[in-house]
């Protein structure tokens, strides 16, 4: 039972670390969570990690609760979904809970405005960094990278909803998949 309770206390504190060190959100943990679960803990191959990463933004919810699930499962059952789950949910209440009261006072202060304004280009680049590393692994080369940009621009600059666009590309992989394999 020793070895079960280590466990359930690791994924709890993996996850508990990935859910404080990550203000800003899913895309920002994306960096924590590969150190801490592919690099660190060794739950997860490079690609198993991309795969459920895939999966979390698929499902409906909050990336990092549905991360916490997928891997907490894998790596613990059940049990090991709660741990997770748990340790990833405690610390982002307590610190939002935190900031509501806090920032009540100093809404419409010129300075804390001005920190937030500083913080945005720290926090588009903890997101870019990730997204190249997971290009890279997803086998994104120059032949191919113009599929997530014609993507992001159907969706940015023609509203086109991202459910047409994820069916156009799973029916785009699937002829692309019948015609390689005709060759």
């Amino acid at each position: 039972m020793s070895i079960f309770a280590d466990m359930y206390r690791a994924l709890f504190f993996s996850f508990f670390r990935i859910g404080t060190f990550t203000i800003g959100g899913g895309y920002v943990m994306i960096p924590i969570m590969e150190e801490e679960l592919v690099d660190k803990r060794k739950w997860l191959k490079r690609d198993e990690f991309l795969d459920l990463m895939s999966l979390s933004q698929a499902m409906p919810g909050v990336f990092a609760v549905n991360m916490a699930t997928c891997v907490g499962r894998r790596v613990a059952g059940w049990r090991g979904v709660v741990c997770a789950i748990a340790g990833n949910i405690m610390m982002p209440i307590v610190i939002i809970l935190l900031l509501a009261m806090v920032f009540r006072h100093f809404r419409g202060n010129a300075v804390v405005e001005s920190i937030f304004m500083a913080l945005r280009p720290a926090v588009v680049a903890l997101i870019a960094a990730p997204v190249f590393r997971l290009a890279k692994s997803a086998k994104v080369s120059w032949r191919n990278c113009w599929i997530p940009v014609v993507a992001a621009l159907l969706i940015w600059l023609f509203g086109v909803s991202p459910v047409w666009v994820i069916l156009i590309a799973i029916a785009g992989g699937l002829v692309w998949g019948k015609l390689g394999r005709e060759d």
